[in-house]
């Protein structure tokens, strides 16, 4: 069922050990907006959404789990050279304690993903919305994270996700356009 090409859906590259930055990329893989929480609400909505965007939401829901990966690949390299007194100047010294060198699930603050990130009211207009908070949070964060480092190689991906944010965004919003005119479709039974 699955073919597995061993390749990122686009380049990480990491100039240095920097495990602060690596505490703040924590918040886009356990945070609230962050990688997994997007994949998990979105192929969530896709049971109670109209067919005409279930497509829309497999299909994003699926890439955020490679950005998923991206966000894992970054930290991992932005730390893997780290010090546990490196980690521990950098504020990760509970997340070392508790897990080594292992990235678990959890944002910046260190505080553990729930479930009660995941966002679905069965309103496929509501959800939609929310999905589009969703990507527009992610891409602010995105932003303030770029403005973080001055890596420019992890810059470079990093504005790779931000853009990709600002697409689905894009998406989702077209998606509410196209539910909107179905509902106002005269229906003969």
């Amino acid at each position: 069922m699955w073919m597995y090409e061993k390749k990122l859906q686009y380049p990480v590259k990491v100039s240095k050990c920097d495990p602060t930055l690596a505490k703040y990329l924590i918040e886009q893989y356990g945070g609230s907006d962050g990688e997994l929480a997007a994949a998990l609400r979105y192929l969530n909505q896709r049971y109670t959404i109209p067919d005409k965007v279930i497509g829309l939401l497999t299909d994003i829901g699926t890439e955020e789990f490679a950005h998923l990966e991206m966000i894992a690949t970054m930290v991992y390299k932005l730390t893997k050279d780290a010090t546990p007194d490196q980690l521990k100047a950098a504020g990760l010294g509970e997340h070392y304690a508790n897990h080594g060198m292992s990235l678990f699930y959890h944002n910046a603050a260190g505080n553990p993903f729930t479930i009660t990130y995941i966002a679905s009211k069965g309103d496929p207009i509501a959800d939609l919305y929310e999905d589009i908070a969703a990507e527009e949070k992610a891409r602010a964060t995105y932003e303030h994270i770029i403005d973080l480092t001055d890596d420019v190689d992890i810059q470079d991906s990093l504005k790779f996700l931000r853009e990709r944010e600002v697409i689905h965004a894009i998406r989702f919003r077209e998606a509410v356009e196209m539910l909107k005119e179905h509902q106002e479709e005269q229906k003969v039974f």
